[in-house]
């Protein structure tokens, strides 16, 4: 085999399993989106009927491509969605992308406690807890991928969205954590932390005029990420060319942070 083919190789995620919550949409759907064009089997999970909605888009497109509906924030809805998508995947998965979070804005002062607890449902402990189910059985295949979604609030503070920005900084040690428990069996657990997106989640930001300057004013790039600037780094993260990072948390910022 040439060298480009052994690199090639590296990349190669045709025929793994996996597993894209919060795939219906934005930088989600981006990922899945890279997944199924590489040739991966994938479950998208989402909240509503655009589940199978996306889906079936994708299988009439030629993919291997399921939709599961599942509330992520609810326990039982979580662990009845991940048993549907493991059954769908033939008992195996090969790769989990946590993507699904949420955001809720309002002045620290006045956040309510109710919007605090839906967002660290599904941003923080509806990612361990995926990790944990997907965890046990990429340990008894003997491997797999996870990656995370963090954030660059996972580094610094923000404004009006502390919730948010708590749950991202939870993410970013979450996947350290795990990291250091699964990386010596076989589980990569690493992080991919987007920079300002132009996607619905970020639609009064990119509206604001004058942050929306701001914000492009620090970007070395000189414009807003896309979902399609996921894809290589999820692909990277997802295949063999990963194998020796673990614990890693990769800004996809356009520069943003070394500003």
């Amino acid at each position: 085999m040439s060298g480009e083919g052994k690199v090639r190789n590296l990349f190669d995620v045709s025929g793994r399993k996996a597993m894209v919550t919060g795939g219906t949409r934005g930088l989600g759907r981006g990922m899945a989106e890279a997944l199924l064009e590489a040739g991966a089997e994938v479950v998208i999970f989402g909240s509503g009927k655009t589940a199978g909605t996306v889906a079936r888009e994708y299988a009439d497109k030629g993919f291997r491509c399921h939709g599961v509906t599942a509330n992520l924030g609810d326990e039982g809805s979580r662990e009845a969605g991940f048993a549907a998508a493991l059954s769908l995947l033939g008992g195996r998965v090969d790769i989990l992308v946590n993507a699904a979070g949420i955001q809720r804005r309002h002045k620290c002062e006045e956040f309510p406690v109710s919007d605090w607890q839906e967002v660290i449902d599904v941003n923080l402990t509806a990612a361990f807890a995926m990790c944990q189910l997907a965890g046990r059985v990429m340990l008894a295949q003997g491997g797999g991928k996870i990656v995370n979604i963090a954030s660059m609030l996972s580094f610094f503070g923000g404004f009006t969205v502390p919730a948010y920005a708590a749950s991202k900084g939870g993410v970013m040690q979450l996947t350290r954590a795990l990291a250091n428990e699964w990386s010596g069996r076989g589980v990569n657990v690493n992080a991919l932390a987007p920079g300002y997106m132009d996607t619905e989640m970020n639609t009064a930001l990119v509206a604001d005029a004058g942050r929306s300057t701001e914000i492009l004013a620090r970007i070395p790039a000189h414009r807003w990420g896309l979902p399609e600037d996921m894809k290589g780094p999820v692909l990277f993260l997802a295949s063999r060319a990963s194998d020796y990072l673990d614990g890693a948390i990769i800004p996809v910022d356009g520069g943003y942070l070394g500003r």
